[in-house]
């Protein structure tokens, strides 16, 4: 058993809770308040002075998928071959063992949705990863969380240079449409017993058309927002909003079709025309509106250590603070479908967690302790 006593504890979901004690056993937490008793033989860390938060979510990243800083030998996330490949894993493409997510737990991020990239119009499905010390990828995976696709200029791009379909948006939309109608009528035989000939893009799909996975739409401009919207009303499926840099162009048509948003990243120069505008004026009309969203740096585009940085520039720009530490954590993990395991200080979660020399919002503040599933996964060396 660890426990951590004289923490500040900032739950997410109940409040501050001062000098307080939080118990670990088996992973999960065990206990958490300011009256608590230590038990005999436990493993004790005083965090005297410092401040506690569930540990940081990053809802959307390519990290051990596409490697910091080895380029072509380690970009292992678009299976560029075809624009229509969701028979693809992102658990086949990752190394646990990149320095991705060295970074990831000296920065206090303990769980992270790994997503292929956005070449393809369907690119794969993504998983939850927890940044555990292992090589091996089962032992950190906690979940499928969503099927990958991209609207936009990166698959009209890529494959329009080389003179194929879609080198449109148009094209985008129709092929995208054309997969997930015959993924529906290929989903329909089955469920009616037909005897169907085995189809592994369509066989991939069906978690997607019974709403057991949602669709994962990487969309910065207006209009691919609107379109990402369209397509997956006209087939019924569970989906989310990826980036959406233009999402305040269209806050009103977000928010009535209730659509969960990652947003960013924000702090960078825009790289092509679609994402020119990118700053944080969509965040903060999303959090005036009511739109649910988290935060992302879409990792390696931005460092994911940044993640919390982005948050407290929004802040600044007039997010309330609290709300811009929950799109960190909390939201983040709903954006994932995780919320019920992750994102907040609550009993029965998994203990995973940050102590932090200050403010984790603060520019000046470390992660001094980061914890995932109640061991010790990093530890600040003080120089």
């Amino acid at each position: 058993m660890l426990a951590v006593i004289n923490a500040r504890l900032e739950t997410l979901t109940n409040g501050v809770i001062e000098e307080g004690t939080l118990l670990v056993k088996d992973g999960k937490i065990a206990e958490l308040g300011a009256d608590v008793k230590v038990p005999e033989g436990a493993k004790v860390i005083d965090a005297k002075g410092r401040t506690i938060t569930p540990g940081i979510v990053e809802a959307h990243s390519h990290a051990g998928i596409n490697e910091k800083g080895i380029g072509s030998a380690g970009s292992d996330a678009n299976e560029g071959t075809s624009p229509i490949t969701p028979w693809c894993h992102a658990k086949d493409g990752i190394n646990m063992l990149a320095a991705d997510f060295d970074e990831f737990r000296e920065a206090g991020i303990t769980a992270t949705g790994v997503l292929p990239g956005s070449a393809n119009l369907l690119g794969g499905t993504a998983v939850a990863v927890k940044t555990k010390n292992t090589a091996i990828v089962e032992e950190a995976i906690f979940a499928e969380i969503g099927m990958k696709s991209a609207l936009g200029q990166n698959p009209k791009g890529k494959y329009g240079r080389a003179n194929k379909a879609p080198s449109t948006r148009m094209g985008n939309a129709a092929l995208l449409r054309e997969a997930l109608l015959k993924a529906q009528q290929y989903t329909n035989k089955k469920d009616a017993g037909e005897d169907v000939k085995f189809d592994k893009t369509m066989e991939s799909l069906v978690p997607v058309m019974k709403k057991e996975l949602p669709i994962l739409i990487h969309c910065h401009r207006a209009d691919d927002i609107v379109t990402a919207i369209r397509i997956c009303k006209e087939f019924g499926l569970k989906y989310t909003l990826e980036h959406v840099t233009e999402g305040y162009l269209v806050v009103d048509h977000i928010l009535e079709n209730d659509s969960l948003c990652a947003v960013g990243p924000t702090m960078f120069y825009g790289s092509k025309v679609e994402n020119r505008e990118r700053d944080f004026r969509t965040p903060i009309a999303f959090s005036k509106a009511g739109v649910r969203f988290c935060f992302t740096t879409d990792h390696a585009v931005i460092a994911g250590r940044h993640l919390r940085t982005t948050a407290g520039i929004a802040v600044s720009w007039g997010m309330d603070r609290d709300e811009a530490l929950k799109a960190i954590t909390l939201y983040s993990a709903r954006h994932m479908g995780q919320d019920h395991r992750i994102g907040s200080l609550e009993v029965g979660k998994d203990a995973d967690f940050v102590i932090w020399s200050g403010d984790p919002l603060c520019f000046l503040t470390h992660a001094d302790v980061t914890v995932v599933e109640g061991n010790v996964v990093y530890e600040r060396e003080v120089l």
